[in-house]
């Protein structure tokens, strides 16, 4: 039987990606992704779950213009490997391997990284095109960047 292997994620960019470059020209790129879940506990106050995610993408993935606090569609698969770090001790890292990265949202400049401001803007927007009655009752996200 065949298996699947497919991730789609969608989150906020946590540093700015980090480029390799290999001996036969192909590039790499890393960079940390955050998804945020907002949830009521017990006792109905809302909480947040923040995961981290390692991606990594080659190619023309690895040249594409991407910055901390970009929102970020992800695509790709899981995979697991191992390697020994500098003082050659065995480590394993799980990653996300990209097939497509896309830009939903690019971090606002001169915000400095304030997630709360650039989404306070954009709620603003969003609520002079619909009408009062259909406003939501749930949190602003506040994200650790």
């Amino acid at each position: 039987m065949a298996g699947l292997n497919k991730v789609i994620l969608i989150g906020r960019i946590g540093k700015d990606p980090d480029v390799f470059q290999f001996d036969d020209g192909t590039k790499k790129m890393s960079v940390s992704v955050a998804t945020t879940e907002s949830y009521r506990d017990r006792n109905g106050d809302w909480q947040d779950s923040t995961e981290w995610h390692n991606i990594v993408g080659y190619r023309y993935l690895a040249e594409k213009s991407i910055a901390k606090g970009d929102l970020v569609y992800v695509e790709g698969k899981i995979k697991s490997r191992k390697y020994n770090d500098k003082d050659g001790v065995e480590k394993y890292i799980t990653e996300i391997v990209a097939d497509k990265i896309n830009i939903l949202v690019r971090q606002q400049a001169g915000t400095g990284g304030n997630y709360n401001q650039q989404q306070s803007t954009q709620n603003t927007n969003v609520s002079t095109n619909t009408d009062a009655s259909s406003s939501s009752n749930a949190p602003d996200d506040d994200l650790p960047f």
